[in-house]
């Protein structure tokens, strides 16, 4: 049963997962022998920068979820150690997209709300700064719209969200989710969106805007824009 208290007590979340499922076929030749996650910027595997950011914020837990040369992640990253967190993997036959990939995950990331990370973005963001309140069913983080997205995803109004009404902004990849949201669902690939859309009209979705850095790494090129400013860093 979802949550009712209206309480303005705020869990963070101490487990996430990192999704890492995507083919990357805008990123080929790169993802054709590589995983897309282990994509390198800066020197290092792109999911090891949320992976560091993560263990950073508290979280002590993550599942990360894989199809396409899963195995290849699971041999570079390992149980979590080497870090201080324990990772766990759902793997996929095919791809369940973003809903049933997280739903597939679910007995994995227990009870509480739980941060969920899209494994093909790098940003500045602390995600120790997330958290969700008790009567949501899910908190976004927003950014402004990149080009290649000019209409934007959601509207945000005084920590709400809505499908309707402006200003509307881009969304991120990245949000603390309570499994209640999932309630009903019975498995199998299925979308994010119209679970959070659904939320949304029950005025059950909060959201914040980000402003700092953020990148959706969708092609080689975006990819060599990060590594050049990391190498500049």
């Amino acid at each position: 049963m979802i949550a009712e208290n209206r309480n303005r007590r705020s869990l963070a979340p101490t487990q996430a997962m990192i999704l890492a499922a995507g083919r990357g076929e805008r990123m080929r030749p790169l993802t054709d022998h590589t995983p897309k996650p282990l994509l390198q910027a800066g020197g290092k595997p792109l999911i090891v920068y949320h992976i560091e950011r993560l263990v950073a914020a508290g979280v002590c837990k993550i599942v990360i979820n894989h199809a396409y040369l899963g195995q290849r992640i699971e041999a570079a990253l390992g149980d979590g150690s080497r870090w201080g967190v324990e990772i766990r993997y759902s793997p996929e036959d095919e791809a369940l997209e973003t809903g049933g990939g997280i739903f597939k995950a679910l007995p994995l990331l227990g009870r509480g709300p739980f941060l969920v990370v899209n494994g093909d973005i790098w940003t500045d963001l602390e995600f120790a700064r997330l958290c969700l309140i008790d009567s949501l069913l899910a908190h976004l983080v927003l950014v402004d719209n990149p080009p290649h997205h000019p209409e934007g995803d959601f509207a945000l109004d005084n920590g709400r969200l809505s499908v309707q009404g402006t200003p509307r902004y881009t969304y991120s990849g990245i949000g603390v989710y309570h499994p209640d949201l999932f309630h009903g669902c019975s498995g199998g690939a299925f979308p994010l969106a119209p679970l959070l859309r659904a939320a949304m009209e029950r005025a059950l979705v909060s959201g914040e805007h980000y402003p700092g850095y953020w990148l959706d790494i969708g092609t080689p090129e975006r990819l060599q824009a990060l590594d050049r400013m990391l190498e500049d860093q």
